[in-house]
């Protein structure tokens, strides 16, 4: 991916060395977010006797080896690592905002900013930069709560602000095996689709039926959406590749394979599950990859929109 010689973003702020606040991490109200925590929490409460038997017997080893609270994988506070923890801990001096991953995430998002400034106007929506903050670890949001960085990436609409610690780069190496600076690129332009939902009220929409409709339909919508998401960052890569030629065969492959990586019916067969559709929030990993393709190949905007009508089980 040729990216070094574009302008980045001045929304993003990089609180990177900052001291992790302690709080409630914040769950209802966030669109795309993936972090270990999250995924074990939720794999825990679907999963049969003999999942939830494994699990606790992984966490009372790690409990034992590396002294750490067990309760910190679904709670607010920061992880604690031994007896002499404090809820409120300093991060290590990070890198210098003019590190390379400080870098590409604001040139990136500059690339998705400068894209949408010019596309959304077309279609009579109102364009509004998302602001990005780069942390590690954790750190507090605007309304008290403290973003994890183990929830992974996630966009929250009321700040329109994309949260992201970059070390989520390494976790996409090494627990999916997912590399490439267009897979990383693939992961910013998702998020920052969903503030392009946000724009276009697709997010309030959704946040609207929570507890009106049933659990199971809920999720549906929930798939729509990511899957929007997907296809908007396709839309952004065909344009931007059109324009700059920043791409080449690899970086589409690399975004593909994050794609697949992330997708439900992954994430649940890596859990030991037998694959339910009825708790899929992002949608399965063909679909996430056909659905990012269709925008890539495709590059009409419009044409997302059927996202949202079609039959479900045709998505």
């Amino acid at each position: 991916m040729r990216w070094k010689d574009r302008k980045g973003s001045k929304h993003v702020e990089d609180r990177r060395g900052e001291s992790v606040p302690g709080g409630t991490s914040r769950g209802m109200g966030i669109a795309g977010g993936l972090g270990i925590g999250r995924i074990l929490f939720s794999l825990f409460a679907r999963g049969s006797g003999k999942t939830k038997m494994m699990m606790i017997a992984g966490i009372v080893i790690a409990m034992v080896v590396f002294k750490f609270n067990p309760l910190s994988l679904i709670s607010g506070g920061p992880m604690t690592m031994g007896a002499n923890s404090k809820t409120e801990q300093t991060t290590p001096k990070q890198p210098a905002p003019d590190d390379e991953y400080g870098n590409f995430l604001s040139k990136v998002t500059g690339m998705n900013e400068r894209f949408w400034a010019d596309m959304l106007p077309k279609y009579n929506i109102r364009f509004v930069p998302a602001k990005m903050a780069i942390y590690s670890i954790g750190t507090k949001m605007d309304d008290g709560s403290v973003a994890d960085a183990r929830m992974g990436p996630f966009y929250l609409p009321s700040e329109n602000r994309i949260y992201i610690d970059p070390t989520f780069f390494e976790q996409m190496r090494d627990d999916f095996g997912v590399e490439g600076e267009f897979a990383r690129a693939y992961v910013v332009s998702h998020e920052y689709g969903h503030h392009v939902q946000n724009l276009m009220g697709r997010t309030t929409a959704l946040h609207s039926k929570h507890g009106k409709i049933s659990k199971i339909e809920y999720n549906r919508q929930s798939v729509r959406l990511e899957l929007h998401a997907d296809f908007l960052a396709g839309i952004f890569a065909h344009y931007d590749d059109k324009k700059f030629n920043s791409l080449d065969r690899a970086d589409i492959l690399s975004a593909m394979a994050c794609a697949k990586a992330i997708g439900d019916d992954i994430l649940q067969k890596r859990a030991g599950q037998r694959v339910n559709s009825d708790h899929f929030t992002h949608g399965t990993s063909e679909q996430r990859a056909r659905w990012f393709m269709q925008g890539y190949n495709n590059g009409d905007f419009k044409e997302g929109e059927q996202i949202f009508s079609m039959d479900y089980n045709l998505l």
